[in-house]
């Protein structure tokens, strides 16, 4: 049971059900009111129960300590559709300030559905829908056109002839940014390279493969955009050899890398940091790139062992950028913005009938828990998270007295300052932690306190208090935050 989120401390026994487990004694007798004290005793003074210590945060606006943009830390589209799968949210998206969306350039757009012959509104029109958010895409190359690729298998990853591959490429960098002035920077060669069509990619590459198609590909790109940005192998597991093989490649000087990304899946924030850390350690072991960007492209909670607790998606996205920002990840795309059904007849075109079967018993019959938007476009809470770090922007402030369990980023842009804070425990917990939230150098104007209520059905952000700042020294802002909760704090000067 939660309670209600600026509500006094006080104690709290165990949950009980008297239909489930009958106390054969008397309400209000005194042999029940005995073993109610006695288990009141009990538990509220055993070292196990006890009250967790409180918790002062403070937020030191008397100066900044930088500055600070969390929407370098974005959102992808996945590959499911030829069409724009997030056209009717557009508005809604650019709230969100997203520097970037990774798009997946897959051959249901069919830009090359003969030798010579090119068609490009189909990925003209979904290119559009990023640009309309304020957004750049990232370019995921999984094209595997039938007249470089007649015969289907996730195995066979070199074209018929690399001179018309090249051109095939060189002609897509071209439309976008020099016949359409896109201005797309990022170019991403292949995606999830080591497992094919599990990731629902039809290349499925070895190593010393992977490098020669790379370098046949960013040639391409770069004699059509010679100040593009080109990397990979958006690998589905950072441990891959081929990572290592595209390191080694870049790294003696044979094609160039400005971005090494890679994908993960996990409700444990701990891996992300590790993956982060190691992909840092082997860039770390060529000079040549240094500097090389670093982004975790697509990325969300377990979707096969989903966590189903409202509260932890939000906490969790929180949590995680957290991580990527104190790690000095360069960009990150969450997977992804809307869940969207599938015609497998557009998968039929690249991928063998198991794959296709898969994408479709994957996107059309499991629950999904992916987007920001379900299948039915109702926003979930994930999105306020995302518009909550949005607002993070500008001056960076100090922000005192955090620990593991309670962070939370300070900010203030113009006349507003932004605070978020949140809990994320390191085991489950029921107790609560009291926080108090200080702002020792405001003194005039107003503030507002909100929380994150995930079981709202409308209105997530539900703001629980709103008064002068006057009023903070005889009444500090005072909170029992439990696992996974959120609260934004803004002030107005």
């Amino acid at each position: 049971m939660w309670w209600s989120p600026m509500e006094k401390t006080i104690p709290r026994a165990v949950d009980y059900d008297p239909n489930e487990h009958p106390i054969p004694f008397r309400e209000g007798g005194l042999a029940y009111n005995a073993l109610v004290a006695l288990l009141y005793l009990l538990i509220t003074q055993s070292p196990l129960w006890a009250s967790p210590q409180d918790l002062e945060l403070t937020v030191d606006t008397s100066q900044s300590v930088g500055q600070i943009d969390l929407t370098r830390y974005s959102l992808g589209q996945g590959g499911l559709s030829h069409k724009p799968m997030f056209d009717g949210m557009v508005d809604q998206v650019a709230q969100l300030h997203p520097q970037t969306v990774r798009v997946f350039i897959a051959d249901y757009y069919r830009i090359y559905p003969e030798h010579g012959r090119y068609y490009w509104d189909a990925l003209d029109k979904t290119i559009e829908t990023i640009l309309a958010t304020g957004a750049k895409p990232i370019m995921c190359l999984v094209l595997k056109p039938r007249p470089l690729f007649p015969k289907i298998d996730q195995t066979i990853v070199h074209p018929a002839d690399y001179a018309e591959w090249e051109e095939l490429i060189f002609q897509l960098v071209k439309h976008c940014n020099q016949e359409r002035k896109f201005g797309i920077q990022y170019w991403e060669v292949g995606n999830e390279v080591d497992i094919g069509e599990d990731g629902g990619s039809p290349y499925l590459f070895k190593p010393d493969d992977y490098t020669i198609y790379y370098s046949h590909t960013v040639s391409a790109v770069l004699r059509a955009d010679p100040n593009a940005k080109v990397g990979g192998p958006a690998l589905a597991d950072y441990r891959s050899n081929i990572g290592d093989a595209l390191l080694q490649y870049c790294g003696s000087g044979k094609a160039p890398l400005h971005f090494l990304s890679w994908h993960m899946y996990d409700s444990d924030p701990q891996k992300f940091r590790h993956s982060i850390e190691v992909m840092k350690a082997k860039l770390g072991r060529y000079p040549s790139l240094k500097g090389v960007e670093t982004v975790l492209d697509e990325w969300n909670m377990s979707l096969s062992v989903p966590l189903m607790d409202p509260y932890f998606q939000p906490a969790f996205i929180l949590e995680n950028t957290y991580g990527f920002y104190e790690e000095g990840l360069t960009r990150s795309g969450y997977y992804h913005i809307r869940d969207y059904f599938v015609d497998p007849e557009d998968f039929r075109i690249f991928l063998s009938e198991p794959g296709a079967a898969f994408v479709e018993y994957w996107w059309n019959v499991m629950p999904q828990y992916d987007g920001l938007y379900d299948n039915q476009s109702r926003v979930r809470p994930a999105y306020y998270s995302f518009k909550l770090l949005s607002l993070i922007q500008g001056e960076q402030l100090r922000l005192k007295g955090a620990n593991s369990e309670v962070k939370g980023f300070a900010a203030r842009q113009g006349r507003w300052t932004a605070v978020v804070f949140w809990r994320y425990p390191s085991s489950e917990k029921e107790a609560t932690v009291p926080v108090t939230v200080r702002f020792p150098f405001e003194k005039s104007g107003k503030f507002q306190v909100a929380r994150l209520n995930p079981e709202r059905a409308v209105n997530n952000l539900e703001v629980v208090r709103h008064e002068d700042l006057s009023k903070l020294d005889k009444d500090p802002i005072r909170t029992n935050l439990h696992p996974y909760e959120v609260y934004w704090i803004e002030i107005e000067h």
